[in-house]
């Protein structure tokens, strides 16, 4: 009877065990993201609406684990709310175009849009900015839509703007895509964050503000404009910039948007002293200055031509009112 006891006793704790293990294996199995490949990356970029990504290296990396431990127990609302793919990524070669200090790192695209997590490793606090950027904030400007959006000469009505100006083959400006996003996020609700394509639809805006290399920043407040002259590409620094440290920059004042007539005499400018330098022949197998040139000499060759026009008529009317005053006489 005992031995019975015994026997069962000792079967019972043996289950106990068995599920206790199974319990913790299963849980730990669970308890993590589905890791997919960079190419497998790009193309869930391409064919999702959101998609959250964690960044991790595939050893000794603390804040890695931290990271992922607090992801982790947002994983469901995030699948529920938005929804959103949660995915892992370990030592990709496509972190460094999102994150400058690469893993650990959080980036949320948003219609293929990248926004660098930054903050506090906790759970609520990821959640909850994510959650308030589901909408890309940085708004792009060109040529036809700065002044209107900006209101920069008349004094910023609009409010303070920080820009980023780019072109397409500055790698830099390529990896502060999902930075200055971040930037935009960080300073929501208080600052307009913006981006104008320095060689593509905002040639003319770039002249007016002497933006000659890229990336280069500027902040628009109350008609005047500051630039960002610090080495630094990093989101605390231009937040700092645009809350307060511009105060250290000298303020240039804002001049208002070109005329059209204006921009033909600049070219005319520009094509005297290019004349002045190159000669002759080489200006006439250029055609960057040569065409406005033409155009405004024609234009000025016709004012002329209509005004001998118009005074030749006034002196012949002239004349025949004083022959029909002589024979009325």
């Amino acid at each position: 009877m005992f031995n019975l006891h015994s026997t069962m006793q000792s079967k019972w704790f043996s289950s106990i065990f068995f599920v206790t293990i199974l319990t913790i294996v299963l849980t730990s199995a669970t308890n993590t993201f589905e890791t997919i490949s960079d190419d497998d990356l790009v193309d869930r970029i391409k064919s999702n609406e959101f998609v959250i990504v964690f960044f991790a290296k595939k050893s000794n990396c603390v804040d890695c684990d931290k990271y992922e431990n607090e992801l982790f127990k947002i994983r469901d609302e995030f699948r529920d709310m938005f929804p959103a793919q949660v995915v892992k990524v370990i030592d990709s070669q496509l972190v460094r175009l999102y994150s400058p200090k690469k893993e650990p790192a959080i980036v949320f695209f948003r219609h293929g849009v990248p926004l660098l997590y930054s903050g506090n490793i906790n759970s609520d606090e990821i959640y909850q900015k994510l959650d308030q950027n589901r909408t890309p904030t940085v708004k792009e400007l060109t040529d036809d839509t700065f002044e209107h959006l900006t209101q920069a000469a008349t004094g910023a009505t609009t409010g303070d703007w920080l820009i980023l100006f780019y072109n397409r083959e500055c790698i830099d400006c390529q990896r502060l895509g999902a930075v200055w996003e971040a930037v935009g996020a960080a300073l929501r609700n208080r600052v307009n964050v913006a981006r104008v394509d320095k060689d593509f639809r905002g040639i003319k805006t770039a002249k007016r503000f002497g933006v000659q290399k890229a990336p280069e920043f500027i902040f628009i407040r109350q008609g005047n404009f500051y630039r960002y002259d610090i080495p630094k590409y990093d989101i605390k620094s231009f937040v700092s910039f645009a809350q307060e440290f511009y105060r250290n920059a000298r303020a240039e004042k804002i001049k208002a948007p070109a005329s059209p007539f204006d921009e033909l005499v600049a070219s005319i400018v520009m094509y005297i002293k290019s004349y002045q330098a190159n000669g002759i022949n080489n200006l006439i197998n250029d055609n960057t200055y040569l065409l406005p040139a033409i155009t405004v000499i024609g234009f000025i060759l016709f004012i002329l031509v209509l005004k001998c026009c118009l005074r030749f008529r006034k002196s012949g009317d002239e004349q025949k009112k004083k022959e029909k005053s002589k024979k009325s006489k």
